[in-house]
């Protein structure tokens, strides 16, 4: 079976009570929860991380017991040089997701240190960009062998 991190970075865990009309009204446990359902769906293992802390992230991938990650850096997607080096060190493929589109916001977000070594971007879609990077995990490494 397919083992997925999905990787979340800062302010997440607030995601539902922050800036709701931006991130949406589900909080970061529904939003899991219903990852965890379509994962089952789709024959995937699913695992969650979720840091205020850059190192702490970095320290999740560095276990490498997963086969793809979907991760969701938050703001460190636009600053983080480190995250960027352990993605590409940890020899894992990801997908990117965002539940808002940072190119249609403030001009520093348009910086993005991942987007280029993702196998693709999610952006936009809400929550539902969790589920898309699961359906497009499930086709291209299947459910269930790694």
């Amino acid at each position: 079976m397919t083992a997925v991190l999905v990787l979340e970075g800062p302010n997440l865990n607030l995601v539902g009570t922050r800036e709701p009309e931006i991130y949406g009204y589900d909080t970061l446990d529904q939003i899991h929860a219903a990852i965890a359902t379509r994962a089952a769906e789709l024959a995937l293992a699913v695992d969650f991380f979720q840091s205020n802390h850059e190192g702490a992230l970095i320290d999740r991938l560095h276990r490498r017991d997963f086969d793809v990650a979907i991760v969701n850096a938050g703001g460190l997607t636009h600053t983080s040089i480190a995250l960027r080096d352990a993605l590409l060190a940890v020899q894992r493929p990801f997908i990117e997701v965002h539940l808002s589109d940072p190119a249609m916001r403030e001009p520093f977000r348009h910086v993005n240190f991942l987007q280029d070594i993702a196998l693709e971007s999610i952006v936009g879609q809400g929550a539902r960009g969790y589920h898309l990077a699961l359906e497009s995990i499930a086709r291209r490494f299947g459910g269930g062998g790694g």
